[in-house]
């Protein structure tokens, strides 16, 4: 999906629906990650998160963004902390092996089945031995079913996002060799903190 329309807007209407409880979603497990050398983070928008890891950590940083309108955005709040690469992480070119640290905060939902899978082992081949995946995501409680529902019909219309429905990135995640080491849930199991993490020798999980 590209945010270009709603760029501009898009930090009040998160407030409006959420208040501050994405930010603080996205800042959870801030300390846990800040001793990275080299990160990876893809579609996270308008920058705010940026900003404040830049300012917790040293490590250089990637960031792939498809919307021209909010990649400008970070660049504003974050100048010269990472490199920026307005391109589509199903696509970009990663290099293997190469970051210790990834952040997605609010982007899996984005993608349909084979979407996500395609993303997370492009992922899993650019993280080393050991790396890292912060995660803010939300998850499908049954009552959330209408919430959720409105909100993906707001974004197929003002961005073009083409998948319905969220899809549980945990089993993909664990099928491709990262493993949970911590986790906070808030707003009644709606929205989640993650922290993954890819044991040095692990491998794909071959399904049936």
């Amino acid at each position: 999906m590209n945010c270009d329309r709603i760029a501009r807007a898009y930090r009040w209407l998160e407030y409006l629906a959420f208040g501050h409880e994405l930010e603080r979603r996205r800042l959870r497990f801030l300390p846990e990650i800040a001793s990275a050398r080299r990160a990876l983070l893809l579609g996270d928008g308008d920058g705010r998160f940026l900003a404040r890891f830049a300012s917790a950590s040293d490590a250089s940083v990637d960031y792939v963004e498809l919307s021209a309108a909010m990649l400008e955005l970070a660049r504003t709040r974050a100048g010269n902390r990472a490199a920026f690469h307005p391109a589509d992480a199903l696509t970009y070119p990663f290099a293997p092996h190469s970051h210790d640290l990834i952040v997605t905060h609010f982007f899996l939902d984005c993608f349909n089945a084979s979407e996500l899978n395609m993303l997370i082992a492009r992922v899993r081949e650019a993280a080393c031995p050991g790396a890292r995946w912060l995660i803010s995501e939300f998850r499908q409680p049954r009552w959330a079913s209408p919430l959720l529902a409105a909100l993906y019909l707001f974004f197929r219309v003002t961005t073009g996002l083409r998948t319905n429905r969220l899809v549980d990135h945990r089993p993909i995640l664990r099928r491709h060799g990262f493993r949970l080491v911590a986790e906070e849930t808030s707003r009644a199991g709606l929205l989640a903190s993650e922290l993954w993490e890819l044991p040095c020798g692990s491998t794909l999980r071959r399904t049936p």
